[in-house]
């Protein structure tokens, strides 16, 4: 570290690493040193923007070896899509692990892997080199959460008894690049991308405030998955024009509707439930959250669309079409909502500045890994649940080396 600060190198540099960058002005004590990119292009534009932010200046490499090297990079965080992450993880701990490069911590965005063996083979090369790692679900560290956590944990459950039933759905009209909507390079389709955030923030409601989430003991999972809207043939050949060559959701979709319920079992031996729905086939404003916490005699609920600001513009404007009100904006006129600040409103400040203050001080992250292992478990639980059309009691060794069927290729909407 150079003057106290870490020194941080993205691995990646597409949307989620922009979302990361665009929230650096908040974080102390860390400039971002280095960026690698497969794509050339906007490794350089994501570089361009932190200079602009007056996050750093990262020399912008072109070698995956060479970021790790660099003296000036301190720690990693891996932002890259989930087809080439295991073998870029791998990557890096052999450099740290050969002493060819000196890393104090490696950060890895959600979901941590396709499988739950990619997760323990993650988890191995962490072990191996001896790194400390983070995992970034930037929904357990959303400010409106916590606070709305705490107050419910402190006033509700500690007068009437803990919470049993989180709800917790995230939906937005689709993502943003082709890997995203091919099941076979993305490990699934919408049950992965964004059940992981669900998961993670249900557990995480449901666990007294400083107080580890491995105390739930997960039980069993029921799970429906579905092609709602983009299987549809009018859906199918839209998503064909905007990505030429890459999709073809008639003959290989992936789910755009899922929904699962996973019981645990508290430390006072009593179940609990996580409720997690998500969706590419939200037609609205735009991306939306909503959590809920319900215990004996309290709820609580938080939801990322009643924001303080709205706009309305009328039908007679004819605006370009955007992304500046709402991540995954659906619209440019009416009655619209502003969130102020996205990438803290969403966790990623939090996030990484609780990342920073941990691989400073030498410690283990509170969201490691091994979060996003259980995590990984309970999402192949569920796939498999779908597929079965039954409950998986946990644990279930066929999740070691199960993969979904939208993952094989072979899944049909119904």
């Amino acid at each position: 570290m150079t003057n106290g600060r870490l020194g941080v190198g993205f691995v990646g540099s597409g949307f989620v690493a922009d979302f990361h960058v665009r929230g650096w002005p908040a974080i102390r004590d860390a400039d971002i040193t280095g960026v690698f990119g497969r794509n050339q292009a906007t490794a350089q534009e994501l570089a361009g923007t932190c200079r602009r932010l007056q996050v750093g200046d990262p020399q912008v490499h072109s070698d995956l070896r060479e970021l790790v090297r660099d003296p000036a990079v301190d720690a990693v965080w891996v932002t890259t899509p989930n087809q080439v992450r295991v073998e870029q993880i791998e990557t890096i701990c052999e450099e740290v692990a050969s002493g060819r490069a000196q890393l104090r911590g490696v950060a890895v965005e959600k979901p941590l892997a396709r499988t739950v063996a990619e997760a323990e083979r993650i988890l191995t090369a962490f072990k191996e080199a001896g790194l400390s790692h983070g995992y970034l679900e930037n929904q357990v560290f959303a400010p409106a959460l916590n606070r709305a956590k705490e107050v419910t944990w402190a006033r509700g459950a500690a007068l009437a008894g803990s919470p049993y039933l989180a709800r917790c759905a995230e939906e937005h009209s689709g993502p943003h690049r082709s890997w995203f909507w091919d099941g076979q390079r993305q490990g699934g389709g919408v049950l992965l991308d964004m059940m992981c955030h669900s998961v993670e923030a249900g557990r995480h409601l449901l666990t007294p405030p400083g107080v580890d989430k491995a105390t739930l003991t997960p039980k069993s999972v029921s799970a429906t998955v579905a092609g709602l809207k983009w299987s549809r043939a009018r859906y199918a050949d839209e998503l064909a024009a905007r990505y030429p060559g890459e999709l073809d959701y008639r003959r290989h979709p992936s789910e755009d509707y899922a929904h699962a319920v996973v019981t645990f079992e508290n430390p006072d031996r009593e179940q609990v439930l996580v409720e997690a729905t998500t969706s590419w086939s939200f037609v609205g404003a735009g991306l939306r959250l909503h959590f809920e916490l319900l215990g004996p005699e309290y709820s609580m609920a938080v939801d990322s669309l009643q924001t303080e600001a709205r706009v309305f513009l009328s039908r007679a404007l004819q605006g370009e079409p955007g992304e500046d009100l709402i991540e995954k904006q659906n619209a440019e006129q009416g009655l619209m909502p502003v969130i102020g600040d996205e990438p803290y409103t969403y966790g990623y400040v939090d996030e990484d500045r609780h990342m920073v203050q941990a691989f400073r001080r030498g410690e283990q992250p509170a969201e490691t890994c091994h979060d996003g292992l259980v995590v990984t478990t309970l999402l192949m639980a569920a796939y498999r649940s779908a597929q079965l059309g039954a409950t998986v009691a946990l644990p279930d060794p066929a999740l070691d080396t199960f993969v979904p069927q939208v993952a094989q290729g072979t899944w049909r909407s119904r």
